[in-house]
């Protein structure tokens, strides 16, 4: 009974739960608010260079695909090497799969394929496209 009692009290004291909606801060640094598309693509590249491990490289990655652009293939060219360093394939595939999302259409993506067609030959990357093709 005395347990009873003492939940039925908690849960009267608690304040009814209210919802609030996050607010967004946006960073006033002028460094990456009027930041060009070579300095974005440069600013990755050189992350992908550093990253050391699985976490930093798909940390990164969800970084880039944020922005409302496709980044260039030396980026998709550094992040797929970071992620076969860390010796992730599975992440280096889902890469190509963020850009087939993010371009406008189907020949967008292949210009992809083709101009990134020897790093995958290199690394050994097959993807969808190429497997139902073979």
């Amino acid at each position: 009974m005395l347990r009873a009692q003492f939940v039925s009290s908690i849960l009267r004291a608690r304040p009814a739960a209210t919802r609030v909606a996050p607010t967004f801060a946006r960073a006033s640094s002028s460094a990456h608010g009027q930041e060009t598309f070579e300095s974005f693509n440069e600013r990755y590249v050189e992350f992908f260079k550093s990253a050391q491990d699985l976490f930093e490289v798909q940390r990164g990655l969800n970084n880039c695909f944020a922005h409302d652009l496709v980044p260039a293939p030396s980026v998709i060219e550094a992040a797929v090497r970071a992620a076969r360093r860390v010796n992730d394939y599975a992440t280096a595939v889902r890469i190509f799969e963020g850009i087939k999302e993010k371009v406008e259409n189907k020949q967008q993506y292949q210009a992809y394929l083709d101009e990134l067609k020897p790093l995958r030959e290199e690394l050994g990357i097959n993807i969808r496209e190429e497997l139902y093709t073979s």
